[in-house]
């Protein structure tokens, strides 16, 4: 006897007191449900239903079967998909999303992080748009990501909101890199140099928003998905980049803008997982995710929680 078959029928069944509406839901004729539904009960040696032309009934060994079986059930899922993970070679392993900027310093010292943490499982890192991350953890294709915000976080679980101070990369023989601080209205006649809005949508969106409350208006707002573009465009004199702190090049020079307007949040984010084990290493992954943007790219919580200041490390990445 397939018992796994069997249960099914039993749960369907069960749920539904009625032997046609089973067979339909199961997408089988009623007779050879029936015949199922015996030969499980002569397996057990008990009677699972009171039958009449009129009704179905549970008896109370149904009953207490019924939970049983659903859970079984489950647990065969479980392996079902495991086995189906172990064939696609995604067993002993967490995929995790990242900002393509990211930079690579951050990149290598998650990966040595994960490693000296979790040296049984391997980090399959992907560089994924926020908006991409979020479908992908939602359709279960990542375990986890590292997004920046605002974005669409239904139905996700998040770590701990860090905040990131973004300042201005600006010609180094420009009037402005005169002041230690500057102004975002001081940035005024320049174009404006930012990532491209398909990385982190909602942080453009508010970062262009905040340029504008706060008196800067750009002629022109060009993207770059390299730094190295960025800083191109900065060199060429007209144009001035919203990046994190970062090492001054030759010829451009990086700036804090006064009061710091423009913060960047970014958090680890994953859909919750039903195998505990793999619970666990997305756990881990998200515990060191978050301790490396501290330590290594200077980002702060944004919980309220009294924390001490890290200082900031110079990034290499817009989104660092």
């Amino acid at each position: 006897m397939n018992l796994v078959s069997h249960l099914n029928c039993f749960v369907a069944v069960a749920e539904e007191l009625h032997f046609g509406r089973a067979a339909a839901r199961l997408g089988m004729a009623q007779p050879p449900l029936s015949q199922r539904i015996q030969r499980l009960e002569k397996e057990l040696g008990v009677r699972l239903f009171e039958r009449s032309s009129r009704k179905v009934e549970l008896t109370q060994p149904g009953r207490l079967l019924l939970e049983e079986a659903r859970e079984i059930l489950v647990r065969v899922d479980r392996v079902s998909s495991l086995a189906e993970r172990a064939r696609l070679g995604e067993v002993g392993a967490v995929r995790a999303g990242l900002p393509s900027d990211l930079g690579a310093p951050i990149v290598a010292a998650l990966i040595a992080a994960f490693r000296e943490r979790r040296p049984d499982l391997r980090l399959d890192l992907r560089e994924i748009p926020t908006a991409e991350q979020i479908r992908l953890l939602t359709e279960g294709a990542l375990d986890a990501g590292i997004v920046r915000h605002p974005c669409d976080t239904r139905d996700l679980e998040l770590g701990p909101m860090l905040g990131q101070p973004v300042g201005v990369l600006l010609p180094a023989d420009s009037a402005l890199a005169s002041s230690s601080e500057i102004h975002l209205a001081d940035l005024a006649g320049h174009d404006l140099v930012v990532f491209p809005r398909e990385e982190a949508p909602g942080t453009y969106d508010e970062s262009l928003a905040t340029c504008r409350r706060h008196g800067y208006a750009p002629p022109a707002v060009q993207e770059a998905r390299h730094p190295q573009f960025a800083l191109g465009l900065v060199l060429a004199g007209t144009a001035v980049a919203l990046v994190p702190r970062t090492d001054d090049a030759a010829g451009a020079t990086w700036r804090a803008l006064l009061g710091e307007p423009l913060t960047w949040r970014t958090s680890c984010a994953w859909r919750r997982a039903r195998d505990p084990e793999q619970a666990r290493a997305i756990t881990d992954f998200t515990a060191v995710a978050t301790a490396v943007l501290r330590r290594e790219a200077g980002m702060t919580p944004l919980d309220g929680a009294p924390t001490r200041r890290v200082v900031q490390r110079p990034a290499s990445g817009f989104l660092a």
